[in-house]
């Protein structure tokens, strides 16, 4: 499929539904974590939408069964950058208690939905903003902060606040499931110390800035031409001459993976996993949503592992 810009997720109204345009692919309804549309069974069930199924699995392991969480993105097989979200997606939105965006302009929808549905009671957590993440000097923000597990330990606070705020008697219960998640969350951060200690300073290429806090957290550099990766993520084509620069670092044998996201991918992009093949360099898939029967801390366990054993290669 072509490449899409992670940065923005835009809607476009058309008739009875909201048309969210960031290049071609399938449509995703809204749908709970499990893939199965939801909606709450009992006034004493919070509902809470959250942007894509991402926060939706962290959302439903802190409200346990107290929660009804609708997840907008959640299909695997789909470039989350393009989708069709009907009236059911702005209907939770409407009725919606809680809402988790992703924020720093990837999932701008959400607000605009929310002002459109005239929801302005919901408790909105902006992942962006709960890290506490800006741009570095001279660059743009990393956006892809639920790669970044300081910021995930953060949100799980903020949504259990959130819950507490809409079921005060349950407040305990939400405090101590943010508590155990956020435990289960320190043997990643300990795995990516552990890639720090055996490879710090090695170099890695990328197709585009999806998996790069978890990449900085374990040591690593990124040797990727900065236009190559931009590009990507903008939807743009790559030059010749970026092109050329990228697959030198598989040709030449200057990095010892490729981090390669899946969910985007284009011909650029498929060069550079053909190159790093080729040279005999392995190529660690990631995407940006939950593969298909997966939860937020099985699908990072599995990333950081396979980062951990290509380097170990």
């Amino acid at each position: 499929m072509p490449a899409f810009s992670s940065r923005r997720l835009a809607p476009v109204m058309t008739g009875a539904c909201l048309i969210l345009l960031a290049g071609c692919g399938s449509s995703s309804d809204s749908t709970s974590g499990t893939g199965a549309a939801q909606s709450p069974a009992a006034a004493s069930v919070i509902p809470v939408v959250a942007s894509t199924d991402v926060y939706g699995s962290i959302a439903e392991r802190i409200g346990g069964g107290k929660v009804a969480v609708t997840s907008i993105i959640s299909d695997p097989d789909q470039d989350p950058h393009s989708y069709e979200a009907n009236t059911q997606n702005q209907l939770a939105l409407s009725k919606a208690k809680v809402v988790i965006e992703n924020g720093g302009g990837y999932d701008d929808f959400i607000d605009r939905m929310l002002k459109t549905g005239g929801n302005s009671s919901a408790q909105v957590i902006n992942a962006v903003k709960v890290s506490g993440k800006g741009a570095p000097a001279g660059g743009e923000l990393n956006e892809h902060v639920w790669y970044d597990f300081p910021t995930v330990a953060k949100l799980a606070d903020r949504i259990a606040t959130a819950l507490a705020k809409a079921d005060p008697d349950d407040a305990a219960t939400f405090t101590k499931h943010a508590k155990d998640f956020e435990e289960k969350l320190k043997p990643l951060e300990q795995k990516e110390a552990e890639i720090k200690a055996d490879h710090g300073g090695e170099a890695v290429a990328i197709t585009e800035p999806v998996p790069l806090y978890m990449i900085e957290a374990s040591g690593l550099k990124n040797a990727t031409p900065a236009a190559f990766s931009e590009a990507i993520e903008e939807g743009d084509d790559v030059s010749a001459r970026t092109l050329r620069d990228t697959l030198a670092l598989f040709t030449g044998k200057k990095v010892k993976a490729l981090v390669y996201n899946e969910q985007t991918s284009g011909p650029q992009t498929e060069k550079a996993e053909q190159a790093a093949k080729a040279a005999g360099i392995p190529v660690v898939p990631v995407t940006e949503t939950l593969p298909k029967g997966e939860d937020y801390l099985g699908w990072m366990t599995a990333n950081v592992d396979a980062l951990a054993n290509a380097l170990a290669k």
